[in-house]
């Protein structure tokens, strides 16, 4: 009697051990389909989809057009300060400039000639504050370590990462705040 109690208990853990042996490679087969369906889209695959949906089509007619052109021949004029994080000398043009539908709160914006180019510089209403000496014509210092262009904007936008007036430093961006940014 206990031969056949040990038996049937050896049997129902050997049919166990088989069920969930099954159910544990049948789960794995699904879930390894679920990974090759998820798989996430590659930067080119990012960029074709977003150059395909509405904004990235306005985007690439306004770089084919006089306006985007111009924009990127500006940028060509100044890219190795950019990238060697040089000293430019600039001449204030604005510091009232604003967007069309623009509240208080929005960012600020200081434009400049470069080598009788214009730019811009971007910064929130508490950073832009530390620029309320600039007036238009004043000659500065920049150095900005990037650039960005937008079918939104007239001019190339220079990040705002150093502004100096008459050897003082107006502007400077602390990157430890912001993990490098």
């Amino acid at each position: 009697m206990k031969k056949t109690i040990y038996v049937l208990i050896f049997s129902l853990v050997v049919i166990s051990g088989f069920v969930f042996s099954f159910s544990t490679f049948a789960n794995s087969e699904i879930k390894n389909d679920t990974k090759i369906s998820s798989k996430p889209l590659s930067n080119l695959e990012k960029r074709k989809k977003w150059e395909a949906s509405p904004d990235g089509i306005k985007f690439n007619e306004w770089k084919d057009s006089p306006e985007g052109k111009k924009v990127q021949a500006s940028y060509e004029k100044i890219k190795n300060e950019i990238n060697a994080y040089a000293e430019m000398e600039a001449v204030v043009t604005s510091v009232t400039f604003q967007l069309p539908t623009t509240n208080p709160s929005s960012p600020k914006w200081l434009v400049m000639k470069i080598n009788d180019e214009d730019y811009m510089m971007q910064f929130i209403p508490e950073d832009f504050q530390k620029l309320n000496s600039l007036k238009v014509n004043d000659k500065i210092i920049i150095k900005s370590r990037s650039a960005g262009f937008s079918n939104n904007h007239p001019y190339l936008i220079l990040s705002s990462n150093y502004i100096e007036y008459n050897n003082k430093v107006l502007f400077e961006r602390d990157l430890s705040k912001n993990d490098g940014c």
